[in-house]
Parts: structure tokens; C-alpha cells; sequence
């Protein structure tokens, strides 16, 4: 009887042992990748680099636009040095799901179908798309892009947007709209383009070649995307977007970028 007691009390115990190593574990991979950045020292951020104000490199070859200037204020809310990676429209979201990158502040669309995949941010930014043309290609509507060669990114919302809105008109796919698609835009060698009306409109500002539509096609979330399964790391990047608005940074780094009279959009400091 006493050994079959002990026998039951060694059962419980190793039962009890093995359940508290499997919390263990899940509270070890629900810690994540906060104190995984932590203890590596420094965290790696995607942006795009390819045209201003939103990325580019500056004269002395350095990461710089508005969102490289969130990148490092997040870097700095987690306490680490940033490690940049220039990434491509295409590559962002399958870089996150590698785990090559820790968050891309890339100007990246918050959308149903990238939700599925990656977690994203309240967020910190906002746009539509807009067309932008060749003054001499007498682009006035959506219609007119029939016919045209019109560079897009592959595999934005905008490349979904051009096939919808103008099935005729001839795609010229890039997989970073800035800086190849900008190129093709002031060498002449597409008609027109479909992007962000924020890097647009400072590209018009800079081209007297080129000219905007006047319309906005969508009112378009921009987020902080991160690998889906880490709640905790999802919740300090929402915090800090959080901060980011109500302290009055996210207004004063969006008039530095288009400009002290420029209006930033409307944006709600909390989880939708």
C-alpha cells in the first residue's frame, strides 16, 4: 500500500514537472521577440529606400525619410540600436514570415489579405493611391490609362487597383516602384504611374514633367507589420503608435517631410 502510495505520488509529481516545462515553454515563445531583440543587441527594421520623403538615402549614403525617422524613434522605445534592411514591395511581408526582419516600416497597406499573414500596427500613417503621368500623355481620368504603359509595383495595392480600374492599359511591373519606378517616370519611359499619393505628390512637387490626378483613390491605413503569434510584441508596437500620435511626433514628422503647411491626416491613438 505505502509503495503504491509513493508510486501515485511520483506519477503526480512527474505529471505536474511535465506541465509546468510545457508552460514554461509557451511562456518562453509568448516572451518572444521582445527580449529575443534584447538580448541580440539590436533589432532589424525593413523600410524602402527608394525615393523621398518617405525613404531614400541622403547625401552621405544614410537611411533617411519619415518612416526610417518612426524606425529609429522605435528602435529607441525598445532601447536597442536599428539595423536597417532596404526592402522591396515584394519582399517585405515573406521576409517578416522568415524571420529576417523583427518589423517593416516600409509604407506597407494595412489590408484583409496581408492581415491574414502578418500582424499589423494601429496605424501611423495614412494615403490613398493617386495617379501620377506625363504632362504631355493628357491623362485626365482612369479611363485614359487604356492604351498607356503605367508602371506599378508589383503585387501592391495599386497593381490590384490598375488591372481593376484600366484592364487595358499596358503594366509595367517594378519591384520597387521608388526608386525604379520614379526613374521610368523621369526618363519618360512609361506614360504614367499608380503609387501612394504621398510620395507622388512630393514627386510632382519636384518634376515639372509631371502632373497628379486631383482624385484619391481610397483612404488607405499604413501600419507597423511584425510575423504573426507574438501578443506582446504587438501590443508595445500599438503602445508606442499610440505615444507617437498623442505626443504631438507624428504631426511634427509629417510637416518636416511634405512640409510646414502640410495637413496630416486624421489619425486614432487606440487599437481598432
Amino acid at each position: 500500500m505505502k509503495g503504491s502510495t509513493m508510486q501515485h505520488r511520483f506519477t503526480r509529481f512527474t505529471r505536474f514537472a511535465a506541465a509546468a516545462a510545457l508552460l514554461l515553454l509557451a511562456a518562453s515563445a509568448q516572451a518572444g521577440r521582445i527580449e529575443e531583440i534584447k538580448a541580440r543587441g539590436y533589432v532589424r527594421i525593413g523600410v524602402s529606400l527608394g525615393g523621398e520623403p518617405v525613404g531614400f538615402r541622403n547625401a552621405g549614403n544614410e537611411p533617411s525619410g519619415y518612416d526610417v525617422d518612426v524606425a529609429r524613434q522605435l528602435a529607441a522605445k525598445l532601447g536597442v540600436p536599428v539595423r536597417f534592411s532596404d526592402v522591396s514591395s515584394d519582399a517585405r511581408i515573406s521576409m517578416l514570415m522568415s524571420k529576417q526582419l523583427d518589423l517593416v516600416v516600409a509604407n506597407v497597406s494595412i489590408t484583409p489579405q496581408r492581415a491574414r499573414v502578418v500582424d499589423f500596427s494601429i496605424p501611423y500613417n495614412q494615403a490613398g493611391l493617386r495617379v501620377i503621368a506625363q504632362k504631355s500623355a493628357k491623362v485626365r481620368t482612369l479611363a485614359d490609362l487604356n492604351g498607356k504603359r503605367v508602371v506599378v509595383g508589383r503585387g501592391t495595392t495599386a497593381d490590384a487597383f490598375l488591372k481593376k480600374s484600366a484592364p487595358q492599359a499596358v503594366v509595367v511591373y517594378t519591384d520597387n516602384f521608388a526608386p525604379d519606378g520614379v526613374l521610368l517616370l523621369r526618363q519618360k519611359r512609361v506614360d504614367a504611374g499608380i503609387e501612394d499619393s504621398s510620395l507622388l505628390d512630393y514627386l510632382a512637387s519636384k518634376n515639372a514633367q509631371l502632373e497628379t490626378l486631383p482624385t484619391m483613390y481610397g483612404n488607405t491605413p499604413i501600419g507597423i507589420a511584425m510575423a504573426k503569434g507574438d501578443p506582446a510584441l504587438l501590443a508595445f508596437v500599438n503602445g508606442f503608435v499610440a505615444d507617437y500620435i498623442k505626443s504631438g511626433a507624428y504631426a511634427d514628422n509629417y510637416r518636416k517631410w511634405w512640409g510646414a503647411r502640410a495637413v496630416p491626416p486624421v489619425l486614432t491613438p487606440q487599437a481598432r
